[in-house]
């Protein structure tokens, strides 16, 4: 069984009003607020963050962002720094999600200046990595996570390695219904161990949460949290709703006996 503290995220994405957010934040820190055995981290958009935040003070829940830009001010209309951030008690941000990279064009390198702004902020990033069908199909899933596991963590100390959370999102997996077979997913976490071994050291990869981000839903996390490199999970439709999320939460705190 592995030491590492289970984290169960969840990406709200474009849904949620400011007091939508704090209803449903309220709701999961009365069924799961004083959890200590598993991480809970939600990130809804930036404009219910304060909301939210205010929400689960006092609570085992943490927020997280879904996004931010690596210059600290300036002019950059629309965009958020890790600063404001901090200010709004956000203790996580998602970086590299495949939807910013897809759809707004985001490259490994301005990726990895968000990681290492993060850092220097003391946010705790959790880097997005995976393939898309095609890739995956060409047999081309390790080269194409290899890349963006390198590229991403290109610069990060290691003394600040472990503040980093990895999430495996296979592409094909993302919204689609499809989803990774636990095997198919312990392949490929396993692999980005190896990569984190490499850059940083077998003892500090041991302790890197590596989450799967692929359509994770109550009724397969049980089998992929049994996964020994499978961390937890970055959620999607599933964090949308109390219920859903809540048994995600009792699948992590199941994978570690408890």
């Amino acid at each position: 069984m592995s030491s590492r503290t289970p984290l169960i995220a969840g990406n709200w994405k474009m849904n949620k009003t400011p007091s939508e957010g704090a209803e449903l934040a309220r709701a999961l820190a009365a069924q799961v607020g004083t959890e200590s055995a598993v991480q809970i981290v939600l990130c809804p958009p930036f404009t219910a963050l304060a909301s939210v935040s205010q929400a689960v003070d006092g609570t085992h829940l943490a927020v997280g962002a879904q996004n931010m830009h690596d210059k600290a001010s300036g002019a950059f209309t629309g965009e958020v720094s890790a600063a404001m951030l901090r200010g709004l008690h956000v203790s996580h941000v998602i970086l590299g999600h495949s939807e910013r990279r897809s759809i707004f064009g985001e490259d490994d390198a301005f990726i990895n200046r968000k990681v290492l702004a993060a850092l220097e902020a003391s946010l705790k990033p959790i880097l997005c990595v995976g393939e898309l069908l095609s890739e995956r199909e060409a047999g081309r899933t390790n080269e194409v996570v290899r890349v963006q596991v390198e590229k991403g963590l290109a610069g990060v100390p290691a003394g600040k390695a472990e503040q980093v959370v990895i999430a495996y999102e296979p592409v094909w997996a993302i919204g689609t219904g499809k989803t990774a077979t636990p095997a198919m997913a312990q392949e490929v976490h396993a692999f980005i161990r190896g990569l984190l071994s490499a850059q940083f050291g077998a003892e500090t990869a041991g302790r890197i949460r590596i989450l799967y981000g692929g359509s994770m839903k109550p009724d397969n996390a049980d089998a992929l949290l049994a996964e020994h490199d499978i961390d937890g999970g970055l959620i999607g439709g599933a964090s949308l709703e109390a219920k859903g999320f809540i048994e995600l939460v009792r699948s992590a705190s199941r994978s570690l006996g408890g």
